[in-house]
């Protein structure tokens, strides 16, 4: 944010400078976007912890491999390594109900964001389709993610905004530890 100037936004980055104005309604699409991503992963994750017998192995084993993906190989090894789809098994459900409730209630915003984001990254290699471009549906809820930690949504309506001013020896807890950006928010 740029000092004195509200809704006015910034960053530079090798060497660009990209400058925006925010509509004064910004701060609701970001809510929203947080709250859709956290109802749909929570949604996700509960459907697979509740499914007896839910495993990651057989979409691991088969997916990637019928569709042209160029990370077969690595989907391949998932699949067929035993500690890697127990890893997943647990990993995959129980990680989308975490990012989901973090979404939901803004809470560790921004490591819930990054976590879903690469989710949805392996989905993407692993639900390949380039049929109609390269750009899908896996990918855009990724840009979706990152627009979400981007954007510190969860300073709107969320705990991060509470835990962030928690004042540990006087100091807010976000001031003391400042590396707790990456986190929260």
């Amino acid at each position: 944010m740029v000092a004195n100037q509200p809704n006015v936004f910034e960053s530079r980055l090798g060497g660009v400078t990209v400058r925006g104005k925010a509509h004064s309604l910004s701060a609701w699409f970001v809510l929203a976007l947080r709250l859709m991503m956290g109802i749909a992963f929570l949604y996700a994750g509960i459907e697979k912890v509740l499914t007896a017998g839910w495993s990651a192995q057989g979409y691991l084993q088969f997916a990637a491999a019928t569709n042209g993906n160029p990370l077969e190989g690595l989907f391949l090894w998932m699949g067929t390594t035993p500690w890697f789809v127990d890893f997943a098994n647990v990993a995959v459900p129980w990680g989308e109900v975490l990012i989901g409730l973090g979404l939901i209630v803004g809470l560790a915003t921004r490591l819930a964001a990054f976590f879903g984001a690469f989710m949805m990254l392996m989905f993407y290699f692993g639900n390949w389709s380039i049929e109609h471009g390269v750009i899908n549906g896996d990918f855009a809820y990724m840009l979706v993610f990152l627009a979400v930690a981007a954007f510190g949504a969860g300073r709107i309506l969320g705990l991060d905004a509470l835990v962030e001013q928690y004042e540990v020896g006087g100091t807010p807890l976000l001031e003391k530890y400042p590396a707790l950006d990456l986190v929260l928010g």
